[in-house]
């Protein structure tokens, strides 16, 4: 089941929904977006600018933005914060040393006034491995808890099996479809 699929269940009146996928460099984005649009994924580089992945099921079009995230590319993150329905947040769960970086980055987001009160799923990637913290240790380690002004969900994935992908990406469907707004959601 991929991007398309999950299309069919969108039911907004507007007929257009725009997804910004943002992390650190190598967390794992655009090899969840391709899994998703069920590409192949043996062979990706890192994003120096942006991929936009753009699909129309009927008369709905479905926009996702998957943004470099190199240190340098960061400042240029601001430039896709318009008229964003939904962020998805992707974090390497196996490198440790930069957890404190990967929270720093997502608490900035969180406080951009163009991206407020949007619905966030955290994708909690790379479960596949060994050194993985588990979505539950992120969630704590990133104090997700104390996020009170918008819907957020944190989903275990592995971008590599597709394990989670499906899950994290029907609740951003069910967020965009119910028009989510505040309030904090519980993880995964």
């Amino acid at each position: 089941m991929g991007l398309l699929t999950l299309l069919r269940k969108l039911k907004r009146s507007d007929q257009e929904a725009r997804i910004l996928v943002l992390g650190l460099d190598n967390a794992g984005k655009t090899t969840i977006l391709k899994k998703l649009s069920e590409e192949d994924i043996t062979h990706i580089m890192p994003t120096q600018g942006f991929n936009i992945k753009s699909l129309m099921h009927e008369d709905f079009k479905l926009n996702v933005w998957d943004i470099g995230g190199q240190k340098s590319i960061r400042p240029y993150w601001r430039n896709y914060f318009d008229q964003t329905d939904a962020l998805i947040y992707v974090i390497d769960s196996a490198d440790r040393r930069r957890m404190d970086e990967t929270g720093v980055e997502l608490g900035q987001l969180l406080e951009e006034e163009k991206l407020a009160g949007i619905p966030v799923l955290i994708f909690a990637n790379k479960q596949d491995l060994l050194s993985a913290l588990s979505s539950d240790e992120i969630s704590q380690g990133l104090n997700l808890h104390t996020i009170r002004d918008r819907t957020w969900f944190i989903q275990a994935a592995s971008a590599k099996t597709g394990e989670g992908l499906q899950e994290g990406m029907e609740w951003v469907v069910s967020q965009i479809n119910d028009g989510a707004g505040g309030g904090a959601e519980s993880k995964n």
